[in-house]
């Protein structure tokens, strides 16, 4: 159910990714970004405490997985889809950055299949590519989660996992959200496909997503980041302060390794978001069906994507 839609329209923006110096530092002015790297864009203005221990990965670790994923080309699974309590629906980080980073690997030649729950899955067959697949992971016990990952990595036989905004389990095997909350009965255990050796990716934002048990161990020591962090590890870790921005943060390494241009449009992202939440997604902040990712609006978001883009400036559209 749709909780709260805005009831002004808002006008799409004429600023491209691909603007001018002069359009770029007008509009960055609304945030506080630190464009140096691409790194320190998408953990700009963050406020969960994520970049307290981006110090414990590679200082590039959106450079390292983009080249990680072109190392291992082919079909890629991505996981997707956060389930918010209140509202009893998926919150739309996680989704945009998937259907983005899965639109922009279909470029380099991946196949893409998208791997969620019943809170997302069938909302996202409306806004992806009808070459893609989506897998309904279903919502079941341990046993039973196993054996339908083992058939999926039978059948797929992916040479890539991503997961963007996943929940993954604690030591305790529990599925907690941001404020602590059991959210277990409504998760399915998509991390399962992570324990097959399968090379993979996590992007995350505070914690409790898959690939963040790569940094359990000091997870707990930043206060506002959680006591039981996920401990279902990835290869390679991005950490961002929304994962849709650290999903643009690989699109943008890539476009760089690749010397073409992948990032979506500003345009393309605003439409994405406002009809994943016209279809029933979430801020995951508040639970309310408004045009916002955890709290950040459509202007926000877009001028992550201009500051990104800005720091792609050599390679080709």
């Amino acid at each position: 159910m749709l909780l709260d839609i805005c009831s002004s329209p808002i006008k799409p923006t004429t600023i491209s990714p691909f603007s001018n110096d002069n359009s770029i530092s007008a509009i960055s002015k609304h945030m506080n970004i630190n464009s140096d790297s691409i790194e320190s864009v998408i953990l700009s203005n963050d406020k969960r405490g994520v970049s307290e221990i981006s110090h414990h990965i590679a200082p590039e670790f959106c450079a390292s997985a983009a080249n990680f994923a072109l190392t291992h080309r082919g079909h890629v699974l991505i996981a997707t889809g956060f389930y918010i309590a209140s509202a009893k629906a998926a919150e739309t980080d996680g989704p945009p950055g998937a259907i983005a980073l899965g639109n922009a690997l279909k470029k380099l030649g991946f196949s893409v299949a998208y791997v969620s729950d019943l809170h997302l899955s069938s909302l996202l067959g409306k806004h992806i590519g009808g070459d893609s697949k989506i897998i309904n992971f279903p919502i079941t016990d341990r046993s039973n989660s196993d054996s339908f990952a083992e058939t999926v990595i039978s059948q797929e036989t992916p040479d890539l996992l991503i997961s963007i905004e996943r929940c993954g389990p604690t030591e305790k095997d529990t599925y907690l959200n941001m404020r602590g909350v059991d959210i277990s009965k409504n998760t399915a255990r998509i991390d399962r496909l992570f324990h097959f050796g399968i090379p993979s990716i996590g992007i995350g934002d505070g914690g409790n997503e898959i690939g963040m048990g790569s940094l359990a161990h000091v997870i707990p020591e930043v206060n506002t980041l959680p006591s039981e962090p996920c401990i279902t590890h990835t290869d390679e870790l991005i950490l961002a302060s929304v994962s849709n921005w650290g999903a643009y943060g690989l699109i943008a390494a890539l476009s760089n390794e690749v010397k073409q241009q992948l990032l979506p449009s500003i345009l393309t992202d605003r439409q994405l978001i406002e009809s994943l939440v016209h279809s029933g997604l979430v801020d995951g902040t508040t639970g309310q069906g408004t045009y916002k990712v955890d709290g950040f609006t459509l202007e926000d978001n877009s001028q992550i994507l201009i500051a990104l883009a800005k720091l792609t400036r050599n390679v080709q559209a």
